[in-house]
């Protein structure tokens, strides 16, 4: 849904992806960041192993990013404190 909303503000404005990545050149430029310097760091993010942050007993797992799982969902509609299951 947040995808679809963006694209909409893209069409309303069809000069924004433009503007943006102006804004993100200067800032690059400003920073001295290179392309390959970027392209680097988005190769190690992807490549990192996301760290566990909640755990049940059954071995169920969440990072922490993206949406909550559903274990954790009916964990915490029960009553149980989120802070339970953190590792």
């Amino acid at each position: 849904m947040k995808k679809r909303e963006e694209q909409q503000s893209f069409d309303f404005d069809g000069n924004a992806r433009e503007r943006l990545v102006v804004w993100i050149r200067r800032r690059m430029d400003e920073y001295g960041i290179t392309l390959e310097a970027l392209a680097e760091s988005i190769e190690a993010d992807a490549a990192a192993v996301p760290v566990i942050m909640y755990r049940d007993a059954y071995g169920n797992t969440w990072d922490g990013r993206g949406e909550k799982p559903d274990w954790l969902k009916r964990a915490t509609y029960a009553g149980q404190n989120i802070e339970h299951f953190r590792c």
